[in-house]
């Protein structure tokens, strides 16, 4: 009989000598043991004949989620009694990871629960490893929502975040002879027992449809199509406090009534549930394709579900407080309401916000308006011009007819405002404006222009990118609107990203810091800097790293069949895959290294530094040049890690459907970290903060946060290469006019990557991106080329320094010393202060 199935007869046995017994708030062992035991005879979700670790994460989480709904109440009872100003969190995406460990971490019942599920027969691993990540998100948007939500919680913030909540995700990327394949995640296909659906939240939100206009001039948008907005409410605890807030998930539905039994009777299946179909359609993917009408039409349906849903929410909620006043004063709504627009996908809460105050609410257009403005808040994540949103005023008019009429009276509005108060900046006002009219046929709605005009406040994220939006991006809102625009460098929470996936490093620094308060004061780090060069400190360090490695390299093997040397030199990158990230420059590195060790002697090569290079992350599906990176990573890989003469000296490996659950292995194991996007084209990066805290070395550019970063952890702890923000405009105009002079080492790499080394799959029209002058998909916009030598020349350094054991232990120590800064919590706290003017609302 196998191991696993002794384990499923003996595991019952067990089961049935402990008592099955409720106890919703055990923090003892025995009583959680109990608790969850009850949970697997009496909320089951699987037949009763077995008590695998499956089984037992799911009766584990029924038993967590007990202890959270206790003081999930509590929290909401208090936050309707004090009756504080609270936030609200607007964002398309959440990319939470596994809730398990994070919940019974931050619940303070870690241990406990690991000797309950003990006496169970599992282990916490184990079982921890079962629960699928929630496909809410695709990248570092999605993540920094979610490490905001965790320290709203632990600041014991009023504060809610809304989403919507997708069947199946952006996609779960499969790697296969063609490079990246999409299929559809499964994270829903069990069920989710973190999530409460809440039957009593349903809204209305309507698409299409046509606006009515009374004989008083009083309009109304009627007709069209209503679907139903489920609220689905997953509860986010704090850190060594009991308030428990709140991720509210928008369910697209309709009702019984919108199916026609007549023709389904008929066998006119379809047509009977038509309006089933596009409920359904509205929370399936994350991001749906848009290259149609119909697929940008989906996306915009999207967008202004999850505002609608969400604004009504508000207003219900503000309306419910007030029960019993006289009169409603809508006054009072900015005082008791913070709106956060996360990047510009939400934009559509202006323009609802006012509909609902003027439409349904009898407000007049001044009314409506200060109260919008004074509610409404925007952070910018992008300087990139596709990634700042435009819609096309043709889709949106058919879709959200009213909508179109209050956007172009705001419009109207902004532009006479300019005009009589700042005639010097007429020439300025048709790029300021929000609708953009520059070709007639097709005009658009700018959706960051909207943004900046309707704020109260617009925040960049890192200080070089706040930099740019100021004196670049938004310089002429800055003139007339100096004060409205801020800086939020991003942070992460060090509960998931140090203390609870890095557990080994977690205990040498309470170790040697004599306390655990750094886990939610983070700037308590720094005390490690005076034990930087003590040899006890280091050995542990080194340990402690040594067993992540390990444990990294078995999962490699396990997920691509790789074996890696844990010895070797561990170099990762990993995010979304795009060209101004430049894995590409990443691989040509690679190619470059393969060529110059195929080059050298076997003595020659004893001298090098061995290395692991690994990438990982998701291309979008219809983004062809981040597909064909992803190939030639493998290509490269297969061929690389084949050859008998280098691979005891370079591997280079791309790690699958890249998630937050891979991050939890791969930053605790990592030594040096690439962050070598263009500088000036990444808002902030929060993977750098990730890895820094673990203590990785970084090689980067001067861009987004790695500025902030390398002047905590110091400049000779950061390995610096490419040219600053401010160059790269001149750069790219000096490659038009036909003035760069490639390096011999980068046209090496290209060579031999267009000889057919790395197998027959044409990338020329990748490679063609890089050459030229100028021309669309030619010209190397994002200044590989360029930056190609000094990065090579980085990366020598970096093989040198890693030589020097003391010295590498030393950096890695004076990184996670200087990371204090790099605390959502931090972060967040600013926001109360500085823009959603909150305060803490403790429970007692």
């Amino acid at each position: 009989m196998s191991k696993s199935k002794e384990a499923d007869v003996a595991i019952p046995a067990i089961m049935n000598k402990l008592p099955a017994e409720a106890h919703p708030l055990a923090e003892n062992p025995s009583e959680i043991a109990s608790n969850i035991a009850y949970h697997a005879r009496y909320s089951p979700h699987f037949s009763p004949i077995k008590f695998a670790p499956e089984q037992a994460y799911y009766a584990t989480a029924d038993s967590v989620r007990d202890l959270l709904i206790q003081r999930w109440n509590d929290t909401y009872f208090h936050f309707h009694k004090v009756d504080p100003k609270q936030t609200y969190y607007l964002s398309m995406e959440y990319l939470q990871g596994r809730a398990l460990i994070n919940a019974i971490g931050n619940l303070g019942v870690l241990h406990s629960y690991a000797e309950a599920l003990r006496k169970l027969g599992n282990k916490l691993e184990e079982v921890a490893e079962k629960e699928k990540d929630a496909a809410l998100g695709n990248g570092g948007l999605g993540r920094l929502a979610s490490c905001f939500l965790d320290s709203m919680a632990t600041l014991n913030l009023p504060a809610w975040g809304y989403g919507l909540r997708y069947h199946y995700g952006l996609f779960k990327q499969q790697i296969c002879g063609e490079g990246q394949k999409e299929v559809a995640e499964d994270w829903l296909e069990m069920l989710n027992p973190w999530e409460i659906v809440r039957h009593d939240v349903v809204f209305p939100v309507r698409f299409f449809g046509h606006v009515e206009v009374s004989p008083t001039g009083f309009r109304k948008w009627v007709g069209g199509e209503v679907i139903q907005a489920l609220a689905y409410d997953v509860p986010i605890p704090g850190c060594k406090t009991r308030n428990t807030i709140s991720l509210r998930l928008w369910e697209a539905k309709a009702g019984s009534e919108d199916f026609n039994l007549f023709q389904f009777n008929d066998g006119q299946y379809e047509s009977a549930a038509q309006l089933h179909s596009k409920a359904q359609q509205i929370c399936a993917v994350l991001y749906p394709g848009d290259a149609t009408e119909n697929g940008k039409i989906l996306r915009l349906k999207q967008q202004y579900f999850l505002c609608s849903a969400s604004l009504q929410d508000i207003i219900a909620r503000f309306k419910e407080r007030r029960c019993g006043q006289d009169q409603l004063q809508w006054s009072e709504f900015p005082n008791k309401v913070a709106v956060q627009m996360n990047d510009t996908h939400p934009t559509l809460a202006i323009p609802e916000l006012m509909r609902i105050l003027m439409d349904d609410e009898g407000l007049g257009w001044d009314e409506a308006w200060d109260i919008t403005r004074r509610t409404v808040a925007y952070t910018n994540h992008t300087v990139l011009p596709e990634a700042l949103e435009k819609w096309s005023l043709a889709i949106m008019s058919k879709l959200l007819p009213r909508h179109v009429e209050i956007i172009e009276e705001i419009d109207k509005r902004f532009m006479a405002m300019v005009r009589s108060t700042r005639a010097d900046m007429e020439s300025k006002v048709s790029s300021m404006r929000i609708l953009d009219y520059s070709n007639p046929q097709k005009p658009v709605i700018r959706m960051a222009n909207l943004c900046v005009v309707s704020s109260h406040t617009v925040n960049g994220v890192a200080e070089l990118h706040s930099n740019i939006l100021k004196s670049e991006l938004f310089a002429d809102y800055v003139s007339i609107w100096p004060t409205k625009f801020q800086n939020k460098t991003n942070g992460i929470t060090s509960r998931r990203w140090l203390h609870f996936c890095n557990p080994k490093l977690s205990s040498i620094i309470t170790k040697w810091l004599k306390t655990d308060e750094w886990i939610t004061n983070l700037d308590l780090l720094s005390g490690l800097r005076e034990f930087a060069d003590n040899e006890e400190l280091q050995a542990e360090w080194a340990s402690a790293k040594k067993a992540n490695k390990c444990n990294l390299a078995q999962y490699v093997s396990r997920v691509t069949g790789v074996s890696i040397n844990p010895d070797s030199l561990f170099d990762i990158q990993v995010k979304r895959i795009h060209e101004y990230k430049r894995q590409l420059l990443n691989i040509l590195g690679a190619v470059y290294r393969y060529k110059k060790l195929k080059e050298m002697s076997p003595e020659e090569r004893k001298e090098t530094t061995p290395r692991t290079i690994m990438l990982g992350g998701k291309a979008f599906a219809t983004y062809t040049n981040a597909k064909r990176i992803v190939k030639l990573v493998n290509d490269v890989g297969a061929v690389v890690n084949n050859d008998p003469e280098v691979n005891n000296y370079l591997k280079v490996v791309f790690v699958p459907n890249y998630n937050v659950s891979v991050a939890e292995l791969l930053i605790p194991g990592s030594e040096l970290s690439q962050h070598i996007s263009t500088a000036g084209m990444e808002a902030s990066g929060t993977s750098n903060m990730k890895f820094a805290l673990n203590g990785c070395l970084i090689i980067g550019t001067l861009d987004g946060a790695n500025v902030e970063i390398r002047e905590e952890i110091g400049e000779e702890n950061f390995f610096l290469f490419g040219a600053k923000a401010e160059e790269v405009s001149r750069l790219r105009k000096e490659r038009e006019d036909g003035l760069f002079k490639p390096d011999p080492r980068f046209e090496e790499a290209k060579q031999l990557i267009r000889s057919g080394a790395f197998g027959g799959y044409d990338y020329n029209p990748l490679l063609d991106s890089l050459e030229g002058d100028t021309g669309y998909g030619r010209g190397d916009y994002f200044l590989v080329g360029h930056d190609f030598p000094s990065y090579i020349d980085a990366q020598a350094r970096v093989d040198e320094a890693y030589k020097d054991r003391r010295t590498w232990l030393k950096m890695s120590i004076m990184s996670t010393a200087g990371c204090g800064k790099f605390s959502s919590d931090r972060t967040i706290s600013q926001y109360a202060k500085e823009i959603w003017n909150i305060e803490e609302c403790r429970v007692p």
